[in-house]
């Protein structure tokens, strides 16, 4: 979950609604718990592998699979230019210094290490993502008192866009979500374990997102002048809290842009011509996409995504054609 890094989709689709805000957080999350269990249901009952056969699986007709498949390859590609542009956004939010030092310095370290050997960078990030999530509950509940303002940052007190909102959130979250849950697959035994994972799922994401949401409420500025809002809360703490979150950061913003960059390239892979052509093509463009802005390419870009994700949830729960285990 993007959001993880640096909160600034916390906001964008819940940050005006005030208490209606959590509200519609957790609804997110209820869905999202939703979509994991029937993604694990579907994959479970029918043997499915892989996500290009779950695709086919849950979309009868050829062209709406293959519309479905072009989504999530271009949602990659975005999902790579934004961590590019969000680790740039580091450099000149805390460091000053300007954007296109940060974007050439992460796009060497991706070309590199997609050249190189990815399975250690991409696994850190089973570490870190855990580690990240501690340190911001830790936060958020240093800074508890910041929920007795929420109605002071109302912008629109709407139930119902909030709740549009989360349909929104949860989907443009499902498009990469459903490929990461389908790999579960094997580990599961029974019907049981399927739906105490969507339980914890649930109960998981709504505690780390309010968290989030209690930090953006604590930012004593115009959010919008932040491209890094829980960074920036992190330095109201201190400055172990920051350098320390910081660091974690950078790292989860790197290995995240080379997962996405990765799952891209992975079509290449027979081919090392093909291969590497592609790396460099997807890196050189990094650069000039990066000048758009990291808050820009988020408030762009993922309620666009969100409304395309809807296909895919819409195919997955009319999907009633299993079998037993």
């Amino acid at each position: 979950m993007q959001d993880l890094h640096h909160g600034k989709e916390i906001y964008l689709f819940f940050g005006i609604y005030g208490i209606n805000g959590i509200i519609g957080i957790i609804i997110s999350q209820i869905i999202i718990g939703i979509i994991v269990y029937k993604t694990l249901k579907v994959s479970k009952e029918n043997n499915i592998e892989n996500y290009s056969d779950f695709s086919k699986h849950i979309n009868k007709t050829s062209k709406i699979n293959e519309i479905t498949k072009k989504i999530i390859n271009i949602f990659l590609l975005l999902s790579f230019y934004v961590m590019v542009a969000g680790f740039s956004a580091y450099f000149s939010q805390e460091l000053g210094i300007p954007n296109i030092i940060g974007t050439i310095i992460i796009i060497l370290l991706c070309y590199i290490t997609f050249m190189g050997n990815i399975e250690g960078i991409i696994k850190i990030n089973t570490i870190l993502i855990p580690i990240l999530m501690i340190f911001i509950i830790i936060l958020a509940t240093k800074n508890i008192n910041a929920f007795e303002n929420i109605n002071n940052k109302i912008i629109q007190p709407n139930f119902f866009k909030s709740v549009y909102s989360a349909i929104l959130y949860s989907s443009y979250n499902s498009i990469t979500l459903i490929p990461i849950v389908i790999t579960l697959k094997k580990h599961i035994k029974s019907q049981q374990q399927i739906k105490i994972i969507s339980i914890l799922v649930i109960i998981t994401l709504s505690i780390l997102a309010i968290s989030i949401y209690g930090l953006i409420l604590k930012v004593d500025i115009d959010i919008n002048k932040l491209e890094l809002p829980t960074v920036y809360v992190a330095g109201m703490n201190g400055k172990i809290y920051k350098l320390i979150y910081g660091g974690i950061i950078l790292v989860a913003i790197f290995t995240s842009s080379i997962a996405a960059g990765y799952s891209i390239l992975e079509n290449y892979i027979d081919n090392p011509k093909k291969y590497k052509k592609m790396a460099i093509i997807m890196c050189t463009s990094g650069i000039l996409v990066s000048k758009i802005g990291f808050s820009t390419l988020i408030n762009s870009l993922y309620p666009i995504f969100g409304l395309l994700g809807i296909i895919q949830i819409l195919s997955l729960m009319k999907n009633n054609h299993t079998k037993t285990y």
